[in-house]
């Protein structure tokens, strides 16, 4: 399924990717356009494939069949490095420096010049709300500071596409409302996001929805669009309609 949206330029571009594992597909033909500058969740179960089909737009994942296009370039391709952030679930930055240290390292491999290092590194702190705590190590933070961590080490690079995978899980309501604000300002600055969890009330907090289940595409919808197609009063009964149906075609193929 692919929904063209006019008058919008495509930051991720999919057309019957594949991914095998253990002689199984564990994606199986998807074609997924993802307009720029917007807020697209990948939602779906533990298994789904998410971390799979993010790894493949990111250019790491091994046994890819098909094609995978991001910012007009196939995916891996090494100019996109600067271009694309990837925040992957478990946080990717070293507790026992600061948030500092950690930031003028990531922006070394980054390729940012060591006269503006510091710069960048004082410009994401502010993008992630993180200020006051520069000089702290990172095991005294809290889950959502360190998530804050690794997102800023992500935009060091200043990426014009962002991969979240699973950033907000193991977070309390709270924090993870304050990380979607955030996501939403990045995206007003004209940033796209691709962002995955199987939090299903995340989904409202999204421009579109990619929903995936065992590795196939069920609906790629906006949120009022999937809550209307399926008289669901929530995301999260709207998503299990969609995977019951979906659950039934196989049964009845």
């Amino acid at each position: 399924m692919v929904n063209n949206v006019p008058g919008a330029e495509l930051a991720i571009r999919i057309r019957g990717l594949s991914v095998e594992r253990g002689g199984q597909n564990v994606v199986a033909g998807l074609d997924i356009d993802v307009p720029g500058g917007s807020v697209v969740g990948l939602l779906g179960p533990s298994g789904s494939g998410k971390t799979t089909l993010m790894r493949a737009i990111v250019g790491v994942q091994d046994r890819v069949t098909g094609t995978v296009d991001v910012l007009g370039l196939p995916a891996g391709t090494p100019s996109l490095r600067r271009r694309v952030g990837y925040v992957t679930q478990e946080a990717s930055v070293y507790r026992d420096l600061t948030v500092v240290q950690n930031l003028s390292y990531f922006a070394a491999l980054a390729g940012v010049p060591a006269a503006r290092r510091r710069e960048t590194v004082g410009r994401v702190v502010a993008e992630v709300d993180l200020g006051g705590h520069e000089k702290q190590v990172v095991r005294t933070l809290s889950g959502g500071e360190v998530s804050r961590v690794s997102l800023a080490a992500a935009l060091v690079g200043d990426p014009e596409l962002l991969v979240l995978d699973e950033p907000t899980v193991g977070l309390d309501p709270v924090l993870r409302r304050d990380l979607w604000s955030l996501f939403r300002e990045l995206s007003r600055g004209g940033r796209t996001l691709l962002v995955s969890s199987h939090v299903m009330d995340e989904a409202t907090q999204c421009d579109r929805l990619l929903l995936l289940r065992a590795g196939g595409l069920v609906a790629d919808v906006t949120p009022t669009d999937l809550l209307r197609q399926t008289g669901a009063p929530d995301a999260e009964r709207a998503f299990l309609a969609l995977i019951e149906g979906s659950a039934a075609e196989e049964a009845a193929r």
